[in-house]
């Protein structure tokens, strides 16, 4: 694969091979930055859960105290009489069957998050084939299906992220922006593993949290040393 120059003298600044504590993780990858704009943090955390057994699966929502450092786009769909609601609130975008028309006809997607009141669920449930892929579809697990749209939507835009196996049992989230500063990483990715921590299967066997690795959108990733319980 073909490496640029700078991502080859970020890879210089550490050993790829040494899990690093993560205050110290996290101030490696800043320090390895080297893009030209404010490249986003993201953490994959590998687990010992197969998720393909109901009973493994591991998903769940949780706001960072500090945000992504990106205000989502956020698509609400809802009754005619709470579209207002949903807009005051603060959503770009609320309605119902106008909304899943133009995502059907218009292959339209001008949105990040969409958050639904569970009576809509059924107009919704059209869009699975074309939401779910994208990991769009709204549930009730993320927090995304409530009938409290106005909190859901003030959630969002305070950089509430939702995180979910892949089909290779890794989760992958943003957790800031370069520009937050080692400190305010480390504050964000404490919240999250400590979330994905309490969401633990209680079908899981052996070690949980497999490895875990930092990197921005251009660098090298860094093994971090991640507690395995909330207390580490």
């Amino acid at each position: 694969m073909f490496r640029g120059k700078n991502y080859k003298e970020s890879a210089k600044l550490f050993d790829k091979q040494t899990p690093y504590a993560p205050q110290e993780a996290f101030d490696i990858v800043c320090k390895a930055s080297k893009a030209k704009f404010d490249e986003t943090v993201e953490l994959h955390v590998r687990l010992g859960v197969d998720g393909r057994h109901a009973d493994q699966q591991v998903r769940g929502a949780i706001v960072l105290p500090h945000g992504t450092g990106k205000t989502n786009r956020v698509l609400v769909f809802c009754k005619e009489d709470r579209v207002q609601e949903a807009l005051d609130a603060g959503a770009d975008y609320a309605g119902g069957m106008d909304l899943v028309e133009k995502i059907q006809k218009e292959n339209w997607f001008e949105f990040d998050v969409v958050i639904a009141s569970p009576d809509m669920m059924g107009t919704v449930g059209r869009l699975g084939k074309v939401l779910g892929p994208k990991g769009l579809m709204p549930s009730p697990k993320a927090g995304t299906v409530t009938p409290n749209i106005a909190q859901a939507v003030k959630e969002s835009k305070a950089g509430k992220i939702e995180y979910r196996l892949d089909k290779t049992n890794i989760i992958h989230c943003p957790i800031g922006k370069v520009s937050f500063g080692a400190e305010k990483l480390y504050e964000n990715y404490d919240a999250l593993i400590t979330a994905i921590i309490k969401a633990k299967p209680a079908a899981a066997k052996g070690t949980y949290i497999r490895s875990c690795v930092t990197a921005s959108t251009m660098g090298p990733g860094v093994k971090v040393l991640a507690k395995q319980t909330v207390n580490g």
